[in-house]
């Protein structure tokens, strides 16, 4: 039996899971770790809690499957994207703290830049938005406030990473600068019509390509370990973005398959194949996957927060104890609440993209309660997808026949049931909803002769369960609607 080791760096927790060939959980392990937030809109995470606990629970995943590192064949890695981290090559050390793809402080930045007319030409080179989301205002934003940051980066001392980039480098033992096509098609650097960072969109920027790193597929050869690390010398044979991941361990493999990510965002990638293809609605085009030099394409909508709403119902207002709590909540109360939460509390994403949006609840009234505002909080998540959704049907993409679901959210039986319901579709849970960590195993097993085909890991997709729509289409059509004008209330321009 082959082993993959697959680490999944999350924003709000690192995990990693140890997989058969045949994408089995054999082990796994997870640690939280703090978010940092200094400023309003400003998110930020500490470098060296992300290595420390990236190490410790890849030691913890190898002990609780019984295996020692050098069963492992292969190592995966997926990561929140466009997060930002700059260091020093000689020491390792980053020069500032990670921010964070939710961060907003960049948003004078893009706004002035839209104001000279940029726009277009980042939307065509890039696939992206001109937004603070992306990693290049980011990147110059540490440039330019950390000092002699510019100067060094310049001189080559300094480099550049996506999460995914600074764990290889750390694992690797300061071997490897590599990212793989989907990290780098996520920084607004990288032209994803001809595979290459783009010398317009650094010059835009003011980054110098020395402090980039090289740009490979998927799966591919990544360097290997130190074995002091774990305990063996184990190839890093597959990279892939959190949600290209999920897209591949869905094994939405064919045009016109559809996932979302429940996680904390929300993320709704369509395959769109061969053809990239730009949306009207602010959708974004992004690389899916690259395999043996041959890109396949994908048009996504972004939703900030989705599970965080939970985390925030939880950890700020103390309204739960458990995310789990909510599911109770939500059955108790239905959809006739008359209540609507519109999380933007670190602005609007896609179709909206408004940063200065802020979040709020609308129709309290004095009978509402807590199980009212959490069961307001669980329906912004379907209906912020339904957003999505009908944004890419209008753009003229095929509306998918079913939606494949996963992330840690879509345990919640009702949360699942009211995506069906509000979004009128046929949701589809998998029996393994751990499809960030298993699409970037199934890369690794790809590179290092597991699989021998994309086409024999979709015969390993497994149905859990089926959610169909008991709303009535006229009554989904009603809380949409009422949906719409609470999102109204808080845009700051218009959509």
């Amino acid at each position: 039996m082959a082993y993959i080791l697959s680490i999944d760096q999350g924003t709000t927790s690192s995990r990693a899971i140890v997989f058969n060939e045949r994408g089995v959980v054999c082990g796994v392990g997870q640690q939280e770790f703090k978010q940092y937030f200094p400023k309003d809109a400003w998110v930020e995470h500490d470098p060296e809690a992300i290595w420390e606990s990236t190490l410790a629970v890849c030691k913890e995943a190898l002990k609780a499957a019984q295996l020692e590192a050098k069963a492992i064949q292969a190592i995966g890695i997926t990561n929140q994207r466009e997060t930002t981290l700059i260091w020093e090559k000689s020491s390792g050390k980053t020069i500032y703290p990670a921010i964070v793809w939710q961060d907003r402080r960049t948003t004078e930045m893009c706004e002035q830049l839209k104001v000279a007319g940029y726009e277009k030409m980042v939307n065509e080179r890039s696939g992206l938005l001109l937004d603070p989301y992306f990693s290049a205002s980011k990147i110059a934003w540490i440039l330019d406030n950390v000092e002699g940051a510019r100067v060094r980066a310049e001189a080559g001392e300094l480099c550049f990473g996506t999460v995914d980039t600074f764990l290889l480098w750390r694992l690797t033992g300061a071997k490897q600068h590599l990212t793989d096509a989907t990290n780098a098609s996520r920084t607004m650097l990288f032209n994803i019509h001809q595979q290459c960072w783009d010398k317009d969109l650094l010059e835009l920027f003011n980054i110098p390509q020395c402090l980039l790193p090289e740009v490979k597929d998927s799966s591919d050869d990544f360097g290997v370990t130190l074995s002091s690390l774990l305990g063996a010398e184990i190839p890093v044979c597959g990279i892939a973005g959190d949600q290209q991941a999920a897209l591949i361990g869905q094994a939405c493999f064919q045009t016109g398959m559809a996932k979302s990510t429940y996680g904390t965002g929300c993320f709704l990638m369509l395959n769109t194949g061969k053809q990239a293809v730009y949306s009207s609605h602010q959708l974004l085009t992004t690389v899916a996957y690259r395999i043996k030099g041959e890109c396949t394409y994908a048009l996504e909508g972004s939703i900030f927060v989705a599970g965080a709403v939970v985390q925030w119902l939880r950890d700020s207002l103390h309204l739960i104890e458990h995310a789990s709590k909510s599911e109770g909540f939500a059955e108790k109360t239905g959809y006739d609440s008359g209540v609507f939460l519109v999380p933007a509390f670190t602005g609007l994403g896609a179709p909206y993209w408004d940063p200065k949006a802020r979040g709020a609840i609308f129709g309290l009234t004095r009978d509402t309660g807590i199980k009212e505002i959490v069961t307001a909080a669980l329906m912004s998540v379907g209906l912020q997808t339904a957003d999505l959704l009908k944004a890419m049907e209008q753009d003229g993409a095929p509306f998918p026949k079913q939606l494949r679901i996963d992330g840690g959210m879509v345990n919640n039986n009702w949360l699942a049931q009211s995506l069906a319901d509000l979004m009128q579709l046929t949701v589809d849970r998998p029996a393994n909803v751990e499809t960030t960590a298993l699409g970037v195993a199934y890369l690794a097993g790809l590179q290092a002769g597991i699989y021998s085909s994309l086409e024999q890991i979709a015969e390993f997709w497994a149905l859990e369960r089926r959610f169909e729509p008991q709303l009535e289409a006229a009554q989904a059509e009603i809380i949409y609607k009422n949906w719409l004008k609470a999102v109204a209330k808080v845009l700051t321009r218009e959509a």
